[in-house]
């Protein structure tokens, strides 16, 4: 690589380590930027502490980027499919019932381990037959219906303040370009924010007795806490597990999808090196890690790979500084402060269209894979994933109820939907999917939104195609 910048293609990509350190600053702000409105976007959602959300972002990325061998310029925050577990196991956002629920994320991201040792014992095509899109596209449908009813509540309390964040996470995704594209939850939150406060409807109290530095983790919030406060509720430790694991089918897909998008991006078959089993290694022990402390689950995000698509720029250590400037910030009480007063209009504005965009990017994963609805088990497949997932949540017990001794289990709509759908497809005749390592592309779902996905799928195909062609 010359002093400036190389090519892929016709396409010059710039070496981070030539810009200078004031480019490379910009460049890092940037991508925690990028991250930024989607990453805190969760907390509001949940409950759950925005600097401990921060803190641990950063520490999954650096811990993410020494586990793949610092190859893999990705990423990760805050992931939106685990919401509906947070929901189930901690309505409203309770605070005495949310270590239990990051007690259930932290066992999903120890799935990850399992399917990373399979992808390194019996290789890709071999283990990716046991999820294919029939599963997984039904499955993430479920999630984003099932979490629809909080967002139309969230909006009622100001439907004036929730259309403002609507319109514009519209307008920036549909005509936004460059950065704007990129960021439209950020903007939505923003701007949504913005007229809210000027209405005065924000009581800014806590941010004016917030102080300036604070230590962003709270030992209450922590797994570890439900272990010795002395009152454990072994049930819902066990319902928690068991409603929330499941999930992780689902966020291992996206995951795919995302290493699959900077591969194309970059110009580097990031599936085979540093491999499928060392990235999700580093996504499931950041998920884990993260939850133990109170922070929500991890994930690559798709912001980010906008960002290399737009800059050129894929120097992985770049997205480590983002990652060290998001730690940064994660010990400032004022700052997490001012987020945390957001009305729940502008919440439930961006998560009308969240929650939505989730339903329809299950709904673009089984188009795009071209699962066959003529065969009579795929639609069986599809039809008991949605009915049970959908139908029990919103059942007057809302799970199923099995008792093991004076153990009382809770199974959710999406776990028992999502295990029905992995027993059928492994029991029923007639599986035709195949995973390809070279190509992984349509394998892969995108549970983020605020990427301006047709645009960064459309040129990282491009980039891909072209880098062939060169070849």
């Amino acid at each position: 690589m010359n002093k400036e910048k190389s090519r892929i293609g016709n396409e010059a990509i710039y070496d981070a380590r030539q810009l200078g350190t004031g480019r490379v600053l910009v460049l890092g702000l940037q991508h925690m930027f990028a991250m930024f409105g989607a990453t805190v976007l969760v907390p509001l959602l949940t409950g759950l502490s925005v600097s401990t959300t921060l803190l641990f972002a950063g520490l999954g990325t650096l811990l993410f980027h020494l586990i793949s061998k610092k190859k893999v310029p990705a990423f990760l925050g805050s992931s939106f499919a685990f919401l509906a577990g947070y929901a189930a196991i901690a309505p409203g956002g309770d605070p005495q019932l949310l270590p239990y629920a990051c007690f259930g994320v932290s066992c999903a991201g120890l799935v990850y381990l399992v399917l990373a040792a399979a992808f390194r014992s019996f290789g890709a095509s071999r283990v990716m037959k046991y999820f294919p899109p029939v599963v997984t596209g039904p499955i993430i449908i479920a999630i984003g219906l099932n979490l629809s009813q909080s967002a139309v509540e969230n909006c009622s309390g100001n439907w004036f303040v929730a259309l403002i964040a609507i319109v514009i996470v519209i307008v920036c995704n549909i005509w936004g370009q460059g950065m704007v594209k990129i960021v439209p939850i950020l903007l939505g939150v923003a701007g949504s924010y913005l007229v809210a406060a000027l209405s005065g409807v924000i009581d800014f109290t806590p941010v004016a007795s917030a102080p300036w530095f604070g230590f962003p983790i709270s030992y209450e919030r922590t797994v570890f806490s439900i272990f010795t406060g002395g009152n454990l509720n072994s049930s819902l430790l066990i319902t928690s597990v068991i409603t929330i694991v499941p999930i992780a089918l689902a966020t291992m897909m996206e995951h795919i999808g995302d290493i699959s998008a900077i591969s194309s991006t970059v110009g580097k078959n990031f599936i085979k090196d540093p491999g499928l089993h060392r990235t999700l290694t580093g996504d499931g022990l950041a998920t884990t890690v993260a939850s133990l402390f109170g922070a929500p689950a991890n994930t690559t995000y798709g912001e980010n790979t906008g960002v290399l698509t737009l800059t050129k720029v894929y120097d992985p250590m770049v997205i480590r500084l983002a990652a060290v400037l998001a730690i940064l910030f994660s010990f400032c009480p004022k700052f997490a402060s001012v987020i945390e007063v957001m009305p729940g209009a502008t919440i439930g504005g961006i998560s009308l269209v969240l929650y939505g965009m989730i339903s329809a990017v299950g709904v673009r994963n089984i188009v795009e894979t071209k699962v066959d609805f003529s065969q009579s088990r795929n639609v069986i497949i599809a039809a008991l994933i949605l009915v049970l997932a959908i139908g029990i949540n919103y059942s007057s017990a809302g799970s199923l109820e099995f008792s093991i001794g004076s153990i009382v289990i809770h199974f959710s709509g999406i776990a028992t939907g999502s295990l029905v759908g992995i027993l059928l497809n492994a029991i029923l005749p007639g599986k035709d999917y195949k995973f390809e390592e070279d190509e992984p592309n349509k394998t892969g779902v995108d549970l983020e939104i605020a990427q301006g996905e047709s645009l960064i799928w459309k040129l990282a195909r491009e980039a891909g195609q072209r880098n062939m062609v060169d070849k």
